[in-house]
């Protein structure tokens, strides 16, 4: 399996995750598993009742996943975690274009894999935190055909508000998959040389049907 192969999959889960998560596990308002609960029902919701984005149009579900999705996720951490080490050595306008960049590379695959929600299921598994605690790791799993399927959400806390900052299937963390092909391409050819790549990656993209795992 190539590492873009593993991306893509890594997201299409993710993408089911908060398309299909069942309420048959209460949480009390405003804790992370209700984030994640909440957030997929109203995913899910959305995408039922809009036959364009049951259709596939891709605009429609990029808008879809900016307005229901991207406001719950710190990309600015997610995208440090990616870059890694690189990330303290990148100007703040290379930060800027880096996150721009990554944020459009991730929705447009994460929009793709919404179009693969059909008939799963997921599970909360029970929340193993203090009340105090300011970063917590959701578990579910997703259950449909074949074994089950791992996926975890990491979070943190920020005044009141949660937010999602990585995510991971079957034991692996997205931001760790993307770090080692960063680091190959800022060694190869800079800071500037990734951003270069991610926003080819972007332009090919938006001229192409979103891409599925």
């Amino acid at each position: 399996m190539t590492l873009l192969t593993s991306l893509r999959r890594a997201l299409t889960v993710a993408a089911l995750g908060l398309g299909v998560l069942h309420a048959a596990h209460a949480a009390d308002a405003g804790t992370p598993d209700q984030l994640i609960r909440d957030l997929s029902l109203e995913t899910i919701e959305a995408v039922k009742a809009d036959k364009d984005i049951q259709a596939g149009n891709i605009s429609k579900i990029i808008a879809l996943v900016d307005t229901k999705v991207m406001p719950h996720v710190n990309f600015q951490r997610m995208t440090a975690s990616a870059v890694g080490r690189f990330w303290r050595q990148a100007t703040p306008d290379q930060q800027t274009k880096l996150q721009a960049e990554f944020k459009t590379l991730l929705m447009r695959t994460y929009a793709g894999a919404l179009t693969q929600v059909k008939d799963q299921t997921i599970g909360l598994k029970p929340l193993r935190a203090q009340p105090t605690d300011t970063e917590v790791v959701v578990k579910t799993e997703i259950r449909g055909k074949g074994d089950a399927i791992q996926l975890d959400y990491r979070l943190e806390k920020s005044g009141a508000v949660w937010k999602i900052y990585d995510v991971n299937v079957l034991g692996i963390w997205l931001a760790d998959q993307y770090r080692n092909s960063f680091a190959q391409e800022i060694g190869a050819n800079g800071i500037d040389g990734l951003i270069k790549s991610l926003a080819a990656k972007n332009a090919k993209a938006a001229g192409a049907p979103a891409a599925k795992s």
